[in-house]
């Protein structure tokens, strides 16, 4: 009897030894579009997986032929709930990202399709970039884990700027693939260059007893910020021919070209109109902008520390292709008002992106009503979304508006930009999201 017991305990032994873990890496080698599973350490994750995922460039036709699109897996436990970073551009970064902290979740993580690592072989087919076809793309991946991984976990779709945009379509088309979404700073644009944009930038920090001492330090201190932006742009444009040869040197020193821009001239002129938008998106404070009497070499050195000149380079612009493309078509952007610089530029109407639109391909008008559906959706039906944005980021001027929808939330935190998050909120306000997040997890 002792010796059978001696060998149930061995057997035990030895089947613990075997499937120890959930077995997360044979399951995903299991997977029939899965390849070239690679792993990796990355902390907090027990276990972490980069692999590549085999999608059809036309989910409606898959004879069109495939592409490989990089994943992210961090693990920690089965039955965690499954926090899906659903990216707009390239994967930026592997590390936790702040839901699947909070949670206590396992964390995917999505590369858009035609962007980075994630393209087709040859050109890419501009055609198949498209908000439907990325959405299938995740539907595709979501299911195949949620299947083959996760099968009694909660899913999160979550993502920040274009990849708060992501969250929002993909939620769309496939409404039942996450139990709750949370997309941060999502604008959503009902034209290529929404004109609610400049609005809110010809306000933007214009009204103290709207914005708050944020925007002005304590007291009369500091004068409207409106105007100072404003003046400070005026301010390089009247010592512009000073300025080029700075920013010429600058230039030839990081490497920058700037043919697609129109040259490097015109380049700078760009840098000087992007100057507002970029200081709002970042949360720039109106007390450091440099006036007429300092130095050049200061008005330079902020000029560029605000508005960067990469922006415009022609391999940047290449890099980004993709979200030009996407903005011309479907998701949208804003265009620099020139109305108040028309005496040292040569345009009579605002300046748009068509020159960083990609060569070669189609040019397709944009899709009004698209996005028309998607917001009257979000304003009946959708549900469990929560929506974080900064009342200084342009972008909330095209910040989803949910009417009477109670079944959402939207937070907002008047002194912040684009990088606003659920950090960022106070306590009492934390509190509140973190409660929703979890009663609707539940």
């Amino acid at each position: 009897m002792k010796r059978y017991l001696g060998l149930l305990v061995v057997l035990c032994l030895f089947a613990g030894s075997v499937f120890a873990g959930d077995g997360v890496l044979e399951k995903l080698e299991r997977i029939p579009q899965v390849s070239d599973v690679k792993e990796k350490k990355v902390e907090p994750f027990g276990e972490y997986y980069e692999f590549w995922y085999e999608q059809p460039l036309d989910h409606e036709n898959p004879s069109a032929g495939t592409f490989k699109q990089r994943v992210l897996l961090g693990h920690k436990k089965e039955t965690a709930p499954v926090i899906v970073e659903l990216e707009g551009y390239g994967i930026w970064t592997e590390e936790e990202g702040e839901l699947a902290g909070l949670l206590k979740g396992n964390q995917l993580t999505i590369e858009h399709r035609f962007f980075e690592k994630s393209v087709p072989a040859g050109e890419i087919p501009w055609e198949y970039l498209t908000i439907k076809q990325a959405a299938a793309d995740q539907h595709a991946i979501i299911q195949t884990l949620k299947e083959r991984l996760y099968p009694r976990s909660k899913w999160l779709t979550t993502g920040i700027s274009k990849g708060g945009q992501t969250t929002i379509f993909h939620r769309y088309f496939y409404p039942d693939d996450a139990d709750v979404s949370v997309p941060y700073v999502a604008p959503l644009n009902f034209k290529y260059a929404d004109p609610r944009i400049e609005r809110f930038l010809n306000k933007a920090g214009g009204n103290k007893k709207e914005w708050g001492n944020f925007f002005f330090g304590n007291g009369d201190a500091q004068k409207n910020c409106l105007y100072s932006v404003r003046d400070f742009q005026l301010l390089c444009f009247n010592r512009f021919n000073d300025l080029l040869p700075l920013f010429e040197g600058y230039a030839a020193e990081k490497g920058y070209t700037y043919a697609k821009a129109g040259g490097v001239k015109r380049a700078l002129e760009l840098v000087i109109l992007e100057f507002q938008f970029s200081f709002w998106q970042w949360g720039h404070e109106c007390g450091n902008i440099p006036e007429e009497e300092d130095e050049l070499d200061m008005i330079f050195e902020y000029l560029v520390k605000v508005s960067s000149p990469s922006f415009f380079d022609d391999a940047e612009i290449r890099k980004m292709y993709p979200f030009f493309y996407a903005a011309a078509t479907e998701i949208g952007m804003y265009e620099y008002n020139i109305h108040p610089f028309r005496k040292y530029i040569e345009e009579k109407e605002n300046i748009n992106f068509d020159f960083a639109f990609p060569e070669g391909a189609e040019r397709k008008p944009f899709n009004e009503e698209q996005m028309q559906a998607i917001n009257l959706w979000l304003q009946t039906d959708a549900e469990k979304i929560l929506f974080i944005y900064g009342g200084k980021d342009p972008w909330s001027a095209t910040a989803v508006d949910l009417k009477k929808n109670d079944k959402c939330s939207k937070y907002i935190r008047g002194d912040m930009g684009h990088q606003c998050r659920i950090a960022h909120f106070e306590e009492i306000t934390k509190v509140d999201i973190m409660e929703t997040l979890k009663d609707w997890m539940k």
